[in-house]
């Protein structure tokens, strides 16, 4: 009978929190979806710069690659911090404790400037060389 009770308690705390797990799983989602995307988005500059052959300047083409290999690698950092930032929720709802994640935050917000710093400079370079 106390194994029925000790289960009715967790049984109770799970579906009292279930609210919050679905935010938190949407949450994984999004970002993993942007991550893929940005992956995306570095892959389709590149061949495309490559395939079109707009112009024959070195300095684009090295530009190009630069923003396709960084797209890859700002995109596996954001899936990385996302998986990480979910099982740490996942674990603070549990507890029913929050922690603001500043340091994910603040290295999200410095990847996706300097990716769209290497974009304008692709676009600079590509319309003005």
């Amino acid at each position: 009978m106390e194994a029925l009770n000790n289960w009715k308690e967790e049984t109770g705390d799970s579906v009292k929190y279930a609210q919050q797990h679905l935010a938190n799983e949407r949450t994984y989602l999004a970002w993993i979806r942007t991550s893929i995307s940005i992956v995306g988005v570095g892959f389709l500059t590149t061949s495309l710069h490559f395939t079109i052959k707009i112009n024959a300047n070195e300095y684009i083409h090295i530009v190009a690659i630069c923003l396709g290999i960084f797209a890859c690698f700002v995109g596996f950092i954001i899936g990385g911090l996302a998986t990480f930032q979910y099982s740490r929720k996942r674990k603070e709802i549990q507890d029913g404790i929050f922690n603001p994640s500043n340091r994910c935050i603040f290295i999200t917000s410095s990847l996706f400037s300097i990716l769209i710093f290497i974009i304008f400079m692709y676009l600079s370079f590509l319309l003005f060389l």
